[in-house]
This record gives structure tokens, sequence and C-alpha cells, in this order.
């Protein structure tokens, strides 16, 4: 299916955008790896520094140590030491960091920011401000990490479904229907219409086609971050799981 002239799920996508062009390339040099990991980067440093912080440092450090690990992770080729069966990049990549902060980090002897080599950009205000909003207590440090890793994929793919409605002209239609996704309670589908100016059969035929593409969303993110397509329900069902 596609809609909005998005792309359908298949997987033919698989092949060239995830975790197994990184495992695959094998050499640091290879443009295409390159590219991959740092999407894969920028997507896991703000769980990863949920990680860091709830092992009680302070932000400024935590700030440091996660970009200098990204920058070891890319420079070093950390990735090659992966062993692909495992298949799960989030679990590779918090096992890396567990290593790079008992062998490598060094408090006392650090450079700015990663040795000077920033990797993610960042906001330092706000990342500390959409810290101190996580739940205070009660989650420890790996269960935090995965309940932000499982946040933070259902919002790229609910800001790359925004994108689409928004390049078609529909960006009103979205706003209006998103809801639908959360599981939250909604407005009837007729008043929907009376609002947007269509039928109530074309709200109800509307929400189900987002729904679908919402799905085919989710599956391509999930997607960037295993070895192989067979695995990639199982993290599905393990995303939902990290949020329940």
């Amino acid at each position: 299916m596609k809609l909005l002239g998005g792309e359908s799920a298949g997987m033919s996508d698989f092949e060239a955008t995830h975790w197994s062009v990184v495992l695959a390339a094998g050499q640091p040099q290879c443009p295409q790896a390159h590219a991959a990991l740092a999407e894969l980067c920028r997507t896991y440093w703000y769980p990863l520094y949920v990680f860091v912080r709830r092992q009680g440092t302070n932000p400024e450090d935590a700030q440091d140590l996660v970009q200098g690990f990204f920058a070891k992770l890319i420079e070093k080729n950390f990735v090659a030491a992966a062993e692909p069966e495992k298949g799960r990049f989030r679990s590779f990549l918090l096992l890396a960091l567990k290593r790079y902060m008992t062998n490598e980090w060094d408090h006392a002897n650090r450079e700015k920011r990663g040795g000077g080599r920033e990797i993610v950009s960042l906001d330092e205000q706000d990342t500390e401000l959409r810290y101190k909003a996580e739940p205070a207590e009660g989650i420890p440090p790996g269960k935090a990490y995965e309940r932000q890793w499982a946040l933070t994929l259902l919002q790229q793919v609910l800001d790359r479904l925004s994108a689409e409605f928004a390049t078609a002209g529909k960006g009103a239609l979205f706003d209006e229907l998103k809801v639908f996704l959360s599981g939250e309670k909604g407005g009837s589908y007729a008043d929907i219409g009376r609002r947007l100016g269509i039928t109530e059969t074309a709200v109800k035929v509307t929400v189900h086609r987002l729904r679908q593409r919402y799905r085919e969303l989710l599956r391509l993110e999930i997607a960037k971050t295993v070895s192989n397509p067979e695995a990639i329900e199982g993290e599905i069902r393990e995303l939902f799981a990290a949020l329940s």
C-alpha cells in the first residue's frame, strides 16, 4: 500500500537502509555504512543519554560521555566486532556503551565533549529539560533506555507520517486524525467530518489508511535496527512491552 506518495513497506527497503548495511560493510571507510551508522547514532543519542543519567552521572558529563562514545564507535569501527546473529542494534549499542564507560571513559583526563568531535549536535539545556520530564523514580537505567528507545522510534514514525500529509497539503487533516493513532479518545467521525467538510465515511476510510501507513512506517523504522527481516515482528512486540 502507498499513501500520499510514501513507499511501501516491502522487504526491498530492508536491504538498503539499516543496521544490516553497517554490519555487512565491515569497513569504516565505506560511505554507505558510515551514513547508516551516523543516522542510527542520531536516533539513539537521547536513549543512551537517559541511561547514563540514570547511572547518577551529571548532565555535562553525560553529554561528554555519550558524544565521546559515538566518536570512538565510529573512529574505531566497534561495529565490526558485533555479532550479526544477535541482530539488535540497540542491544549491541548498550553493551558497547557499558564497556566504554568501564574501560575507556577517564573523567580526569577527558577532553571537551567527545575529544572535540561532536557527532550529534544538541541543545544542552533542552536535552536536560527533556530528561527532567522523564518519570523520576522506579525505572532502572536499562529499562529507562528501552522505554526511551520505544518512544523515540514512535515519535520518528509520527513525524514522518506528519511530513507526508503536510507534503500532500493535508496537514490539517493529519492534525485532526492523529489522535486515533495513540489510542486516546478522539472526537466522533461525524464531528471531524463536519469540521473538515468531508463525509463521515471519508473520515473512517482515511483513519483506516492512516493506521495502515503508520504500521508500515513503524516496520520500516524497526527494520533499520535489526539485522534481518525475520526479527521485525519480535522487535515490535518488545517495543510495546517497553512502554507497558
